[in-house]
Order: structure tokens, then sequence, then C-alpha cells
């Protein structure tokens, strides 16, 4: 298994979101999107992608979205990697004395799975409810 930084590509992005049914973007879409990630995580077996993360933000607030392990491949801590990898790079990227927030949607069932890495549920003392809009055309 190979993790490489900031290298996913459109056709990776759109095979690890097939494999799971998410809803693809189109190819356009797709390739702004992913110029605009602050960084990237693709997980290879041998040349095949096997899952894949991501952040966007501004290095104050970032979000992590699209981390996605093929299901022939769940269940064996690529995920938990995923996220270990992430979460190093924005506490790396955190200046001393400085603070980052961290938000992320969690499919539905996966809230725990986040929570292990000190992720909290909202709303809660300090938080509101998290909120969303999608637009399409």
């Amino acid at each position: 298994m190979e993790f490489k930084e900031n290298a996913i590509t459109t056709e990776i992005y759109h095979e690890l979101r097939s494999s799971v049914e998410w809803m693809n973007f189109n190819v356009e879409q797709t390739a702004q999107g992913l110029s605009h990630s602050l960084y990237s995580l693709a997980v290879f077996d041998a040349e095949k992608p096997i899952g894949m993360g991501r952040i966007v933000g501004d290095g104050i607030y970032n979000i992590i979205c699209d981390v996605v392990v093929n299901p022939d491949y769940q269940e064996k801590g690529i995920g938990t990697e995923i996220i270990r990898r992430l979460l190093y790079y924005l506490k790396e990227q955190t200046p001393e004395n400085g603070r980052s927030s961290i938000q992320l949607i969690a499919e539905s069932g996966k809230e725990k799975f986040y929570e292990k890495f000190g992720f909290e549920t909202v709303p809660n003392e300090a938080s509101g409810s998290g909120m969303r809009m999608i637009i399409r055309k």
C-alpha cells in the first residue's frame, strides 16, 4: 500500500466516489475543485487507487472531505491512516500560538469513526447545528 500526496486525479476521484455509490461532479468542476485542495492523499494498492481524502480551506478554517476507501479495502485501517495523515498535515501547518478549525460532515453512521480522532458532534455546548446547502443546476 502506498500513500501519495496531492496525487488525486479526476479519474481517481470519480472512480473512488463511484465505488461507495456517491454522486460525482462533472469533470470540469472536479478538476477545479481538486486544484483548490490545500492537501490531499491518494492510496494505492500497486497501481490501483483504493482510497483518498483531502483538505480544503484557508489555513484557519479547514474542511476534511472526500474521505473514501473502496469497499473491498475497508476495515483494514486505511481510513484511519488517511485521517491521521490529514490531521498531521493540519497540525504541522498551524503556527505556534495559533489555532485551526477543522470541520467535516460524516456520512450517516460514521460519526463514531471520527469521534475517536477528537471530532465532536454538533450541536454541543459550544456550537449550534452544522448546516449545508446544495445547489443543483
